[in-house]
């Protein structure tokens, strides 16, 4: 049936950017109260989901190193700010009544659950969204790496990238129209092309795992359940065209 979704359990990787808004730093609740929406409703769709939101909406670690600070601690600070929007999107899906954990790779007891797999593992049985936190834990690792680890982790059938754009392009198409947009691509094509999907890291480790990414735009209203029904505009990563 074309309404039934397309997989059973999947990771949502979300940029800090993403919940900007028209805001130039930190959250803007409108936005975050959208998304909570869009992943409420696959939710209730029976779907098991998992999310890994970045941080550099609040704090980039990379630039801040750019700047003369010392990457490892950049990169840990950006990994706090990581866990304040994990926060800020469990507030929004319990406010609409979807049961949500959050797991941080970096342990802090007062404010979340502790990276336990098989713990994440039953919460998304029982139904609860799983928000994971803090990346990998570790430095010098971007939260794409983070958040195809955890879906190949979790044994994901998908990893769903949601961005500014419907798609991936061969050029930002908001700065040049003239991009061309794919529909699909192979993970080598991301690879040789250097194309702005996710960093390389993430790339292999997800053709490793046989793991398709599917790159769409978050802020369409309800797009996320259209992709799960493999509906809208999205780009499809896979090993072969």
């Amino acid at each position: 049936m074309p309404d039934q979704p397309s997989y059973k359990r999947v990771l949502l990787k979300l940029s800090g950017e993403a919940l900007l808004g028209r805001r130039e730093y930190g959250l803007d609740n409108d936005v975050v109260t959208a998304i909570a929406a869009d992943i409420g409703d696959v939710a209730a769709m029976g779907v098991e989901v998992c999310v890994v939101i970045g941080g550099g909406n609040i704090f980039r670690g990379v630039s801040a190193a750019a700047g003369g600070m010392d990457r490892a601690q950049a990169d840990y600070m950006g990994m706090l700010a990581t866990v304040m929007n994990a926060l800020a999107v469990q507030n929004a899906l319990e406010k609409k009544r979807v049961p949500t954990r959050v797991q941080s790779a970096i342990p802090m007891s007062s404010v979340c659950e502790p990276y336990i797999r098989r713990r994440a593992e039953r919460h998304m049985e029982k139904g609860r969204v799983v928000i994971f936190a803090a990346g990998t834990g570790n430095p010098f690792f971007t939260t794409d790496t983070a958040a195809a680890l955890r879906a190949a982790e979790m044994g994901c059938d998908a990893l769903l990238k949601g961005t500014q754009v419907d798609g991936v392009y061969s050029a930002d198409p908001r700065k040049n129209p003239n991009a061309e947009r794919y529909d699909q691509l192979t993970y080598l094509d991301v690879l040789s092309r250097d194309l702005a999907v996710m960093d390389a890291a993430a790339i292999s480790l997800a053709r490793e795992n046989g793991l398709p990414i599917i790159v769409f735009n978050i802020h369409a209203p309800g797009a996320f359940a259209q992709v799960m029904r493999g509906q809208g505009r999205f780009t499809r990563i896979i090993e072969q065209r």
